[in-house]
């Protein structure tokens, strides 16, 4: 288990660097100009440098945390509501500050609290296609020993 968390975390870690880029290169098309990271992350940095530094440094974080909370899915004896609860809990509980702190959200309770919405209303369409898709291959695995 203890490799397994580990194996995941590093991948994690780069799979988060890899779509923090993704997103700025993405964000960056319809500008004409390319943006690393948000315009109000720069200004409360002082540099694109730094700005950039800690976007990169929270986007290996982020990643670490998803790759790491994934193992919750492999634990059997938990039911799928409390795995579900508990990876949600831990991912935004790091994805919300680390969101506020990149200036992915507007710096105001009112932007944070419709992040943390996006976020769950995001977290709540994966988790349903991942569980339709299950329960599709079971239903038909199930008709297919009848």
């Amino acid at each position: 288990m203890k490799r397994m968390i580990l194996f995941r975390t590093l991948n994690g870690v780069v799979a988060g660097i890899a779509l923090s880029h993704a997103i700025a290169l993405l964000s960056s098309l319809g500008s004409g100009a390319y943006l690393p990271c948000a315009p109000a992350l720069i200004t409360a940095c002082g540099s694109v440098l730094r700005a950039v530094v800690l976007q990169t440094v929270l986007s290996a974080v982020l990643g670490a945390v998803f790759g790491a909370a994934s193992v919750i899915w492999n634990l059997e004896h938990w039911s799928i509501a409390r795995q579900t609860a508990v990876y949600f809990t831990v991912t935004a509980a790091v994805m919300l500050p680390a969101a506020y702190a990149c200036c992915w959200t507007e710096r105001s309770l009112t932007g944070v609290l419709c992040y943390g919405g996006i976020y769950l209303g995001i977290f709540a369409l994966i988790w349903l296609f991942q569980f339709l898709t299950v329960w599709r291959s079971v239903r038909h695995l199930n008709n297919k020993l009848e």
